[in-house]
């Protein structure tokens, strides 16, 4: 395997990898929102320090409505958007591979 097509398939992962974390932060910030709890080894900072700043713009920018903060499902939708771009405009890993 050529090392380009290493870079690529590496990078494809790197990107999925990183999606689906801020996907599972995005998740625990909002389970944890509804139910009080601490998370050991400082774990509710963590998520808190990732999260909030995907968050936080999107508040900013989308009034809460009726009391309901739905910018988690705005920012799951737009890492989702934005990773599926990504990866689309990558070459892909193995010249002439059928899709």
């Amino acid at each position: 395997m050529c090392v380009e097509c290493f870079l690529l398939v590496f990078l494809e992962a790197f990107i999925n990898v990183l999606a689906q974390a801020l996907v599972l932060a995005i998740f625990v910030r909002v389970i944890m929102s509804w139910v009080p709890m601490r998370l050991p080894f400082g774990l509710n900072e963590l998520v808190w320090n990732v999260t909030e700043p995907v968050l936080a713009p999107i508040r900013r920018f989308m009034p809460m409505a009726g009391g309901m903060d739905f910018s988690p499902l705005i920012a799951l939708l737009l890492i989702q958007i934005v990773a599926s771009i990504i990866l689309r405009a990558l070459p892909p890993a193995i010249p002439n591979r059928p899709f």
